[in-house]
């Protein structure tokens, strides 16, 4: 019995607020009007696009890695990923060998910017410039010497780049490749 009461009384109540408001509002349900209004779609211009690729994503990896290592090939990890394009090899090999070799950086020759252990043998140090140099050089070697003659695995390069390993060397470099996945 209360409960239409209250309904009723709620009806009244809304129709007199909105009376009161503005004498134009009506509820939906009391109108009987063939006025219709539509809204516009936004256009495309308004619409954010953001577009990840597989290019941008390896060298943020890369980055990462460096960071959290605290190495100073980091601001070279586009350069890298540029290389390595340049040449068809794999993005994670130059930053993989420089962790098995040196720690990135932390264990290299003094003022050799050689991360890489590249031609580094006995009291023989070769060395570099700068890192964008020792990029270069050990990337386009790795894809000249070793990739072109068959040599693409950690394993097979490793018959080569450090013969004298006892398999340690390609495990270290599969094991850091993975990590930058």
């Amino acid at each position: 019995m209360l409960a239409p009461l209250i309904y009723i009384f709620n009806l009244l109540f809304l129709l007199s607020v909105s009376y009161q408001k503005s004498p134009t509002v009506h509820l939906s349900f009391m109108m009987n009007s063939t006025d219709v209004s539509y809204a516009a779609l936004p256009s495309v211009e308004n619409v954010l696009t953001d577009k990840i690729t597989e290019k941008d994503a390896r060298t943020e990896i890369i980055r990462q890695f460096f960071s959290k290592y605290n190495s100073p090939l980091e601001p070279y990890a586009k350069y890298i990923v540029h290389e390595a394009d340049i040449y068809n090899l794999d993005y994670r090999l130059l930053p993989a060998i420089a962790m098995q070799e040196s720690n990135l950086c932390k264990k290299a020759p003094i003022l050799s910017y050689n991360c890489w252990g590249f031609g580094i043998y006995g009291k023989k140090i070769t060395r570099f410039k700068n890192y964008k140099e020792a990029i270069a050089t050990v990337t386009k070697t790795l894809a000249n010497a070793y990739k072109d003659n068959g040599l693409e695995t950690p394993e097979q390069i490793m018959t080569k780049y450090t013969p004298s390993s006892n398999g340690s060397w390609a495990y270290g470099v599969s094991h850091f490749m993975n990590l930058l996945q």
